[in-house]
């Protein structure tokens, strides 16, 4: 297992300062799309395109927080702030009003964007000195995310299940208050100075320095770009798990069990317990092969990844089928977010290390959001798609989603050559 004692006391708190951000954000999303559907009544269009938007959104704006923090207030600033608002947002919600719906979305979009990229620049910069863990605490801060993400659907979801939506949102808003409070009393013993102050072009004096960027750090950025393309595929076809997957459990899944039903939402929490169950095994995984210098690049990672996705959603198209006939088996959505688990394992924690590697110090945190911009075209296209559910069959949704993840595996395989004379072994 990852030796955690020989990581910095800091990375415990941004371990747990993440884990209630995202026990936040993964629980009013388990609950966000049937809330739109049954409370607020919306069309399943309307509720994917809406969610689609949100979850872009969400992964849009960090490159406007990552900008601000580099040039204007710092990191930590940065996320004290997208705190405080992601529980204002939250508690908005909890009045049930349809007039505050859209600007409670608008304030946790906002405080997306000034938590998400700094957070994960401030874990860099806590190892500007240890590169070679880097993966390591990456892959720890990453079970962090997914234990707050595992949490929530079960905790939000059964109470807004007994009794109401609203409740379930604000459990989702003390979540994030709990994690607002433990940063603010401990960030200045465990953090110290690391990201606390904007980055100031004025001190750089040395003529040799005032190129921004190198060309060879510019080709390295240019390889990343090329690759955030090819993540969009991915977060088009992860991102169904709040949209199309979660309504195919509502509306096609038995979820019959002991004599109670369980809430659709609960299957959210697959997939995060599936990667605290993994990671550990995975870091474990790439050190070994490291070690005998048989550790895959970033590269292949990302196009193992793709290839994974691929087959999770075959196992749907095949559920999808079937239940056409009948409610299905819970087991092929759990087999599908087994998948999907492992997929992820490949990519996400991987493309968070290589943004904080590649990416030049003074420009960390742009870049850092840059990559989430992935995300937000992935998410805006994984409304779209999951909107199509009801109106297109399942077999067909689930095996577009299937073709289109593996014909961008077998692209990016070919480009493998070309990008490792880029990144090297990295």
């Amino acid at each position: 297992m990852t030796q955690i004692e020989n990581h910095p006391k800091g990375l415990y708190l941004l371990f747990f300062t993440e884990m209630w951000e995202r026990f936040s954000y993964y629980g009013m999303r388990a609950l966000l799309v049937l809330y739109m559907i049954q409370n607020l009544m919306f069309s399943n269009q309307k509720a994917g395109d809406i969610y689609g938007l949100y979850t872009g959104f969400v992964y849009l704006t960090p490159l406007i927080g990552g900008y601000i923090a580099d040039r204007l207030l710092g990191q930590r600033r940065c996320i004290s702030i997208g705190a405080f608002l992601m529980c204002a947002g939250l508690f908005m919600l909890t009045s049930g009003k349809v007039d505050l719906f859209l600007p409670a979305l608008f304030v946790m979009i906002l405080a997306n964007g000034f938590f998400k990229a700094n957070i994960s620049s401030v874990l860099g910069l806590l190892y500007e000195d240890k590169p070679e863990k880097k993966d390591s605490a990456y892959t720890i801060f990453y079970m962090g995310i997914n234990l707050g993400a595992f949490f929530s659907p079960l905790i939000c979801g059964t109470i807004a299940y007994k009794f109401g939506f609203q409740y379930g949102f604000a459990a989702a808003g003390v979540g994030m208050l709990i994690g607002l409070i433990t940063y603010k009393l401990f960030e200045n013993k465990l953090l110290g100075t690391c990201g606390l102050n904007p980055i100031k072009k004025e001190k750089i004096t040395d003529k040799s320095e005032k190129k921004i960027v190198t060309k060879r750090e510019r080709e390295k950025i240019h390889a990343l770009l090329i690759l955030m393309g090819f993540t969009i595929v991915f977060w088009t076809c992860y991102e169904q798990a709040g949209c199309s997957l979660t309504m195919f459990a509502e509306f096609s899944t038995n979820r019959w069990f002991f004599g109670h039903t369980i809430p659709a939402g609960y299957f959210q929490s697959l997939n995060p317990l599936f990667i605290i169950i993994l990671a550990p095994l995975a870091s474990v995984l790439w050190t070994k092969l490291g070690e005998k210098k048989l550790e895959p690049t970033s590269v292949e990672k990302f196009t193992i990844a793709l290839g994974l996705m691929s087959v999770a959603y075959i196992v749907m198209a095949f559920a999808g089928d079937l239940s056409t006939h009948n409610w299905v088996s819970p087991m092929w959505l759990v087999s599908a977010y087994f998948i999907m688990t492992v997929a992820e394992l490949c990519l996400s924690p991987i493309g968070l290390s290589l943004v904080s590697k590649l990416a030049p110090k003074q420009f960390i945190s742009v870049l850092m959001g840059l990559w989430f911009l992935s995300s937000f075209f992935g998410n805006i296209f994984a409304g779209f798609w999951g909107g199509k559910y009801g109106s297109i069959s399942t077999e067909v949704l689930f095996l577009t989603l299937a073709m289109i993840s593996l014909i961008s595996a077998v692209c990016l395989a070919f480009l493998i050559p070309k990008l490792k004379k880029i990144l090297g072994r990295t």
